[in-house]
């Protein structure tokens, strides 16, 4: 099915509902797939066809939701944008995609210029204006046309989406979904729920994936769906209180932010009941303090990433409850470090020497769903090295306890190999992060020529307490085989992150090693 096709079903379902709320904007459902019917044929008229990739740039706005869905019905391929991204970023996305149209909020006009000569293909200039920016611009009220009967077929196979990576170790690469791909974790998971009420909050961006599955999935649920543009935590806390706002899916850096502001103990949180967090590693001490600043809210740990399409393994709100024996509470504070367990529709092994490995022992983690991507886009050397028999080889290393549990070890090219053994900086920093005194925390290996590489940890200190590197060094010591200490602790005042908080070690060592 096109992906599309579940906004249509809940528009026969509730057409009145509000589907979706933008500054004082509300939209039901039927008018969101009739203006995405208007969008499809509009894009089909200044020539988009099928299979044409549509490419767009602006923050969250409820146009780019109508867009997503219009694209989708006119038998085109959206490319989501990072609207922080640079611009030789953004002109590598849109002649690796080989853009049709690129539709342009009003912010990033001029750096879409700038780069316009650079393009290798005739590009469409659209703005997201209504108006028109320019002569050579297409206005955003143009494409808006009279609808069209019919659109093209789809095969759940055909391209859907395109959604480019951070590029923290190389170039973007443009990962490719299906209509399967973003239609499978719906179908497994969700279904239209005339009973259900819910509000959902969207910070997340839609260039990122998991900002696209807040969307499909509250939407194909019959939920209603406030949109802020980027996020910003005590806009954040106010539109909670302002929209009785339910559900939200938050980084580990944004839920921080969040626990920080000086509004969060005047903010009215009394309607939210579940907060989604993921995409990067939760420090313990910060799941700790919000479970207990915010005891009436349930947590869900949603693990994936891009190349698999959707969550992968989640850790339910009944993990996060830690209440019981003294005995159940350590057992279930151990589990908060892992990613919990595989979803339904989702098959998940753990590979060591291409075998599975039995409970307890670190391999690579292994994928194979409806829901991981086709292939990258323009790179079928890489594809065919990371999915190998229907099976997508994540890159993430880990290991499962007897029941299932997941819990990560870093990434495969990041363990450091120390004389002969291999590190994994996740359980170095695992560690330091259960000092007071550790804030944030990195582990990189540096290259030397005794040991091959040694183990360094660079750390921003927590308010208002001195440790220094000795301490760090010996609570290590106490908690790991002496071989994984770090021999070198970096004191830094900020560290380096991708807009959605994950940390660039690339960056680390660019700046203090070399």
């Amino acid at each position: 099915m096109n992906f599309s096709e579940t906004l249509s079903i809940v528009s026969e379902i509730m057409p009145d509902r509000v589907a979706t709320v933008f500054d004082k904007d509300c939209t039901s459902y039927a008018k969101l797939s009739h203006e995405a019917d208007l969008i499809a044929s509009g894009l089909i008229s200044i020539g988009i066809k099928p299979g044409d990739r549509v490419a767009f740039l602006d923050v969250n706005t409820d146009r780019q939701i109508k867009l997503i869905y219009g694209i989708a019905r006119a038998g085109g391929v959206s490319v989501p944008i990072n609207y922080r991204a640079k611009s030789s970023e953004i002109e590598f996305c849109i002649n690796d995609s080989g853009a049709s149209a690129i539709v342009v909020g009003s912010d990033y006009h001029e750096m879409v210029l700038s780069i316009k000569d650079n393009i290798n293909c005739q590009l469409k200039l659209i703005s997201f204006q209504s108006h028109g920016y320019a002569d050579n611009w297409i206005p955003y009220g143009n494409i808006f046309k009279e609808q069209n009967d019919s659109y093209p077929q789809t095969n759940p196979k055909d391209p859907a989406i395109i959604l480019y990576t951070s590029g923290t170790t190389g170039r973007p690469k443009g990962v490719l979904l299906t209509h399967q791909s973003l239609s499978a974790s719906l179908l497994n998971n969700i279904f239209p729920d005339i009973e259900n009420n819910e509000v959902v909050l969207l910070s997340m961006p839609l260039y990122h994936v998991a900002g696209i599955h807040i969307l499909l999935a509250s939407l194909y649920e019959g939920r209603k769906l406030v949109i802020q543009r980027q996020f910003q935590a005590r806009e954040w806390l106010e539109l909670i209180d302002e929209h009785k706002v339910s559900r939200a899916t938050l980084v580990p850096t944004m839920l921080k932010m969040i626990l920080e502001n000086d509004f969060f103990n005047k903010a009215n949180l009394s309607s939210l009941g579940m907060i989604t967090y993921g995409a990067a590693v939760m420090p313990l001490s910060v799941i700790t303090e919000a479970i207990q600043r915010l005891p009436l809210v349930g947590f869900i740990n949603a693990f994936g990433q891009t190349e698999s399409g959707s969550t992968i393994a989640a850790l339910t709100p009944e993990d996060h409850t830690l209440t019981g024996t003294s005995l159940q509470v350590e057992k279930k504070l151990s589990r908060l470090s892992s990613i919990g367990k595989p979803l339904e529709g989702v098959e998940v092994r753990i590979s060591a020497n291409q075998v599975t490995a039995p409970p307890g022992q670190v391999g690579e983690i292994l994928v194979r769903s409806d829901q991981i991507m086709d292939r990258y886009w323009n790179d079928n050397s890489l594809s065919s090295s990371v999915i190998d028999e229907g099976w997508l080889h994540t890159g993430d290393m880990g290991y499962m306890d007897e029941e299932g549990y997941i819990f990560l070890q870093g990434r495969s090219k990041d363990f450091i190999k120390r004389g002969g053994e291999r590190i994994s900086p996740n359980e170095i920093e695992s560690v330091l992060l259960t000092h007071p005194g550790v804030d944030e925390t990195a582990v990189i290996g540096e290259p030397d020529i005794h040991w091959g590489e040694i183990v360094v940890a660079f750390v921003i200190k927590s308010d208002n307490l001195n440790v220094t590197e000795k301490d760090l060094i010996l609570h290590c010591k106490n908690f790991l085989a002496s071989f994984k200490k770090p021999e070198k602790i970096i004191f830094i005042e900020t560290m380096p992150k991708n807009s959605l908080g994950k940390i660039l070690k690339t960056d680390l060592k660019k700046l203090y090693l070399d």
